[in-house]
C-alpha cells in the first residue's frame, strides 16, 4: 500500500514536484492547456463583476497562480479568480465608494488584494489554519446561495445589452437594474445570451471534458468579426491592449475602510482553497496541510496585489478540469500561466472583439452552480436548525449585503462551536454498593466547567434517589491540561458532595495536570486523605 509522503519531508519550494516522474510531463502539459481554456475566459469574466477591465482577470490567472504553483501543496489545484471572491471584491469596492472605470484599474484594488494577503499571512504565522476551517456547511451554503443569486441577477442587464453590471451594489439594486433594462433590451444581444448560456449548460452536462467556455468565447468573437453582431448593436467589452502584469503602488486613501471586506474575502479565500484542495486530492497524494495552504494562498495574494490582480483562491471548476485532464503536479498550473501570458501579449486585439454578453453568460452559468438546491433539501430533511442557519445567512446576503452575510455566518459558527463545546460531556455509572463512577468525556475549561460540575451533581442526586450513595469516583484521564478555574470547580464539587454525605475520589489525572493541581492546598489534602488514585 502506498502511503502519502510526510508534509515535513517536502521542500517549501515546488513541493508538488517532489518525486516527479518523467511520464507525468505530457499529462501536466495537456492539463495545463485544458485548464487554461477554462481559467482565462472565466477570470476575464469574473473581473467584469466589479466593472474592472478584463486585464485584471488575466493578471489574476498569471501572478497568483504562478506563486501558488511554487508554494502550494495541492497537486492539481488551480488558483485564480473565483465567483465568490470576485463578488465580495465588487461589494467591498462599492461599499467604500470606489467605482472602477471601464478602462482603468483602481489602485484601491491593489490595496485590497494586499490586505487579503497580509491577513492570510498573519493567520499562517499564528497557525490558524484549522481554526478558520470551523465554519460549518450550512453557513457556507447560505453564503454561496447569496453570492450565486446576487451575481446571477447582476449579470442580467448585460445579458440584455446594458453596459454595466450592478452586482457590487447588492441584490435589491440588481433587481431594479434588471427592471430598468428590460424596455431597452437589444433582441440580438438577448438571443446571443440565451444561446451562450444554453451551450455552456449543454457542454457542462453532456461534454464535461470539452472546454465549453473557450468554445463559447471563440464563437462570440467570430460572430462579431464575421457575423455582423456589432452592426446589430451587440455591445463589446472595453478594448484590450497588451496585457502584461506590471507592478503598481497601492492607494492608502481607503485602507481602513477596506479592512472589513478584506477580512471577509480572506476567510472565504482560504475556505474555498482548503475545500478544493481536499476535494480533488487522490489517496496517494500528499495530505493537505491547512497552514501550508494558508502560507501559499497568502503569499499568492501578497505578490498578486502588486500586479493588480483580484484576490485569488482555489477555484473548483478549473481545478476539476485540471484534475480530469490528468494533472500530476503544479507544473500544469505553470503551463496555464504561460498560456495566459501569451494571450495577454498577443491576442489583445482579438479579445477586444468579445461581446460583453458572452462574458456575462460565462459568469451566469458559473455562479448558477452555487445555488445548491440538493444540499438545501438535504439540510431540510436532516436538520431544520442547519437549514434555518443557511436560510438566514442567505437572506442577510440578499438584503444587507454579502459582507454582512459572511460576518453573520462566522458569528453563527462561533456560537454553535461554543455551544457544542460548552455542553457537559460525562458518563455516569451507579453501582449497587453505594459507589458511583463518573467519567469526563472531554476537556474542561472556563466556559464548560460549571455546567459539568452541575451535571455531576445531578447524576449523583439521581443515583441517590435509587439507592444510598457513599462515594463518587471522578475519572479525569481526559484532562491533559488543567487551570485554576477547573481546580476550584473540583474543590466546590468536593464540598457539595460532602454536604450530601458523598466522598469524592479523583482517578486517572494525567501527570502534567496533576503537577499543577498538586500546588493547591485542596488537592494536597485530597492526596493526603488517599482520595487520588
Amino acid at each position: 500500500m502506498t502511503t502519502a509522503p510526510s508534509i515535513a519531508r517536502r521542500s517549501w519550494l515546488l513541493p508538488t514536484l517532489a518525486g516527479y516522474q518523467r511520464g507525468w510531463l505530457g499529462r501536466d502539459i495537456v492539463a495545463g492547456v485544458s485548464a487554461g481554456a477554462v481559467v482565462v475566459p472565466q477570470a476575464m469574466a469574473y473581473a467584469t463583476i466589479a466593472n474592472l477591465p478584463v486585464e485584471v482577470g488575466l493578471y489574476t490567472a498569471i501572478v497568483p497562480m504562478l506563486v501558488y504553483a511554487l508554494l502550494g501543496g495541492s497537486r492539481a489545484m488551480s488558483v485564480s479568480a473565483t465567483s465568490t471572491i470576485a463578488t465580495l471584491t465588487a461589494t467591498t469596492l462599492v461599499s467604500v465608494g470606489v467605482v472602477a472605470n471601464s478602462d482603468q484599474i483602481p489602485r484601491d484594488l491593489v490595496t485590497l488584494t494586499l490586505l487579503v494577503g497580509a491577513i492570510l499571512f498573519v493567520a499562517r504565522l499564528l497557525r490558524l489554519g484549522s481554526l478558520v476551517e470551523i465554519i460549518n456547511r450550512p453557513t457556507l451554503l447560505g453564503i454561496q446561495v447569496g453570492v450565486g443569486a446576487t451575481v446571477a441577477v447582476g449579470q442580467l442587464p448585460k445579458l440584455l445589452g446594458e453596459t454595466t453590471a450592478p452586482t457590487g451594489e447588492g441584490f435589491v439594486r440588481s433587481i431594479n437594474a434588471v427592471i430598468a433594462a428590460v424596455p431597452q433590451a437589444n433582441p440580438w444581444t438577448a438571443l446571443l445570451s440565451v444561446c451562450s448560456i444554453a451551450a455552456l449548460f449543454l457542454f457542462k452536462r453532456f461534454l464535461p471534458r470539452v472546454p465549453g467556455p473557450l468554445i463559447v468565447v471563440v464563437a462570440g468573437i467570430l460572430l462579431v468579426a464575421f457575423g455582423g453582431a456589432r452592426e446589430a448593436g451587440v455591445e463589446l467589452i472595453a478594448p484590450v491592449g497588451q496585457a502584461f502584469p506590471l507592478p503598481v503602488l497601492p492607494s492608502f486613501a481607503h485602507v481602513f475602510q477596506l479592512i472589513p471586506g478584506a477580512l471577509a474575502i480572506a476567510v472565504m479565500a482560504f475556505l474555498e482553497t482548503a475545500a478544493v484542495a481536499r476535494g480533488i486530492r487522490d489517496l496517494d497524494d500528499p495530505r493537505i496541510d491547512s497552514n501550508r495552504e494558508l502560507f501559499a494562498i497568502g503569499v499568492a495574494n501578497l505578490v498578486g496585489g502588486w500586479f493588480q490582480a483580484l484576490p485569488a483562491a482555489g477555484g473548483f471548476s478549473q481545478s476539476a478540469v485540471n484534475k480530469a485532464a490528468g494533472a500530476r503536479s503544479q507544473l500544469a498550473a505553470i503551463v496555464t500561466v504561460v498560456l495566459a501570458l501569451l494571450i495577454g501579449l498577443f491576442l489583445g486585439p482579438v479579445i477586444s472583439l468579445l461581446p460583453q454578453a458572452t462574458l456575462a453568460a460565462l459568469v451566469f452559468v458559473a455562479v448558477f452552480g452555487l445555488i445548491d438546491v440538493k444540499d438545501l433539501a438535504l439540510l431540510w430533511r436532516i436538520s431544520k436548525r442547519d437549514f434555518t442557519i443557511a436560510a438566514v445567512v442567505t437572506v442577510i446576503g440578499l438584503t444587507a449585503g454579502l459582507l454582512a452575510a459572511v460576518a453573520v455566518g462566522v458569528l453563527f459558527t462561533l456560537v454553535l462551536v461554543l455551544a457544542a463545546m460548552n455542553k457537559p460531556r460525562i458518563h455516569a455509572e451507579a453501582a449497587a454498593d453505594g459507589h458511583m463512577a463518573v467519567t469526563l468525556l472531554g476537556p474542561l475549561y472556563t466556559a464548560n466547567v460549571l455546567a459539568t460540575e452541575q451535571a455531576v451533581l445531578d447524576a449523583a442526586d439521581a443515583a441517590a434517589q435509587v439507592a444510598t450513595l457513599h462515594e463518587l469516583t471522578l475519572d479525569c484521564s481526559t484532562l491533559q491540561d488543567i487551570s485554576i478555574t477547573v481546580i476550584l470547580a473540583f474543590r466546590d464539587l468536593d464540598r457539595e458532595l460532602a454536604g450530601r454525605g458523598v466522598r469524592l475520589r479523583v482517578r486517572g489525572l494525567p501527570s502534567a495536570a496533576r503537577e499543577i493541581a498538586a500546588q493547591t492546598p485542596w488537592f494536597q489534602g485530597l492526596e493526603a486523605d488517599g482520595r487520588v488514585v
